[in-house]
């Protein structure tokens, strides 16, 4: 906990350093969430098909959803939304050529209904 699902515009892929992005999240999941690091979990999902605006080639996303379990105050809601959102224009490199839509979208998980199980697998 928590999951993050990073998507963005195949026109940006290059542009977009994924390992550093991830590495900022999760550093700021964890300074201002409280996230535990090894709970914490990225996917990043490349949009090869996007209708922006108008449809014009020179619109890309950067869209990211967090899920966190619910009981965090708005305070911390939104500085973290800000720190994501800054992480984001950090580590994508400019592109001249398209206007990019950065965005976060930091969503509550049921405590209730969230469920998880861990495994760890040793080798005899």
């Amino acid at each position: 906990m928590p999951h993050t699902i990073v998507e963005y515009s195949a026109s940006v892929a290059d542009a977009f350093d994924r390992p550093a992005f991830g590495k900022g999240l999760h550093d700021a999941l964890v300074r201002i969430a409280g996230a535990r690091a090894g709970g914490c979990k990225t996917r990043f999902v490349r949009l090869d098909d996007t209708w922006i605006a108008d449809g014009s080639p020179h619109y890309a996303l950067l869209h990211v959803e967090i899920g966190v379990l619910s009981g965090r105050p708005p305070e911390i809601k939104r500085e973290l939304n800000e720190a994501v959102l800054a992480q984001l224009r950090e580590h994508t490199a400019p592109l001249p050529h398209l206007e990019v839509q950065f965005s976060v979208n930091l969503h509550d998980l049921d405590s209730e209904s969230y469920v998880r199980h861990q495994e760890s697998r040793t080798e005899a």
